[in-house]
């Protein structure tokens, strides 16, 4: 690691961003953690997990190409400090009716995980462009992302280990009340930014089928966006899934607890951390398309060697192996993107790709969920090994055949 691997720490703005948004995802993996916990202890169902992911992200998939026609038009800063604020109040009302309405646990998560997914809708398209704006020289974008999904990594690392110790000595209800907390600090960084007075100014109004209709076309022209796009599509669909049943693996599989969860989730945060920080360390000049399929090679063979290890210790190993090669499909595929995508088209471009991105995922957990109640968790997440090694080999052909 060299002083170039935080070169973008040098803005002011990205900085603040940097240090607001830690507090929160630490808060927000904590939740996460306590959700599927919750779940699964009261359901006792494979597939209710997979219910669970599908409630937040599918909503977050319907609205996500609004979310981006509106940080095209609008101030990406005032739409970001909105959805913190949404997001806060969200967190306070699922502490409360956790703490006040115990037997309507379930369905309260998942109304409430509903709504959480339509402010995502806004907030990742606005926050993922708004990041560009943060950095002074475009050439440090690559190393901004690559560090922003470190924090996020960290944050998994911390979040679900903290989950675990206070869901054994204090209750989810603590979790959940610590994540609306951590929405504050976010709050308060937003608001100590100076940003450029352009970023302020109200975007000109067009007709919002033919904002869309530019976007598809934009993709369509641009191979590199939309075989990046179709790439996000199969992994999200069949192999990113696999975090669905993490609960299972470890109350099930390695007979643990609330602990053993958040050591678990811990170790994916750990793995993706260590991924980040190798992302971020790659020269400018690097072909990010050739460390995507790879890293896709590694995350496929870790996940196949996790599947049937009863070792927990070897388990921890070879999950944290896959997560680094998991770090590489999220970052690289939203770097690739925001590298090659202009300012006017960026908000709705990585809106299409969140809505690929939020629509395959809780799809495919549904489909995990239900297909591992048959077949156990442990040959499914072999297959998805598998078919994540496979995806990578014919994107690495795919990479070779364009060159040519």
């Amino acid at each position: 690691m060299n002083i170039s691997t935080f070169n973008s720490f040098k803005n002011r703005n990205f900085r603040l961003f940097f240090a607001g948004q830690s507090l929160s995802l630490i808060g927000t993996w904590m939740q996460k953690t306590a959700v599927s916990w919750v779940i699964y202890s009261i359901t006792q169902s494979k597939f209710m997990l997979g219910v669970s992911v599908f409630a937040t992200l599918f909503p977050t998939a319907v609205f996500s190409i609004f979310g981006g026609i509106v940080a095209d038009r609008y101030s990406r800063f005032k739409i970001l400090l909105i959805t913190q604020i949404l997001s806060l109040v969200q967190a306070v009302l699922l502490t409360l009716s956790i703490f006040f309405f115990k037997e309507f646990t379930v369905n309260a998560i998942i109304i409430l995980s509903v709504l959480l997914g339509i402010i995502n809708s806004f907030d990742v398209p606005a926050r993922q462009s708004l990041v560009r704006e943060l950095i002074e020289d475009p050439l440090d974008l690559p190393n901004a992302l690559a560090l922003n999904s470190s924090m996020v990594n960290l944050s998994k690392l911390i979040g679900p280990a903290l989950a675990g110790f206070i869901l054994e000595r204090f209750g989810d209800q603590i979790c959940f009340g610590l994540n609306a907390l951590s929405f504050i600090p976010v709050i308060v960084s937003l608001l100590m930014m100076k940003l450029p007075i352009e970023e302020i100014k109200i975007r000109t109004e067009r007709s919002i089928v033919n904002e869309l209709k530019e976007a598809l076309a934009y993709i369509k022209s641009n191979s590199i966006i939309s075989s990046v796009i179709v790439f996000t599509g199969f992994m999200n669909f069949f192999v990113l899934p696999f975090t669905t049943l993490t609960p299972v693996f470890a109350k099930d599989i390695f007979n643990g607890s609330a602990a053993t969860l958040g050591i678990l989730d811990g170790i994916i945060g750990l793995g993706a951390f260590i991924g980040a920080l190798y992302l971020a360390s790659l020269k400018k000049e690097t072909d990010l398309n050739i460390i995507l399929a790879r890293n896709t090679f590694v995350y496929g063979v870790g996940l196949a060697l996790f599947s049937y290890t009863l070792s927990f210790n070897f388990a921890l190993f070879f999950i944290a192996i896959a997560a680094f090669g998991m770090m590489g499909i999220v970052t690289l595929t939203n770097t690739i993107i925001q590298v090659n995508v202009p300012n006017e088209f960026r908000g709705r471009v990585i809106s299409i790709f969140v809505m690929v991105l939020t629509s395959m995922m809780p799809l495919g957990s549904l489909l995990v969920g239900g297909i591992s109640h048959y077949i156990g968790v442990q040959l499914t997440v072999l297959i998805e090994g598998i078919i994540a090694a496979g995806i990578a080999f014919l994107y690495f052909k795919y990479l070779k055949r364009r060159k040519v």
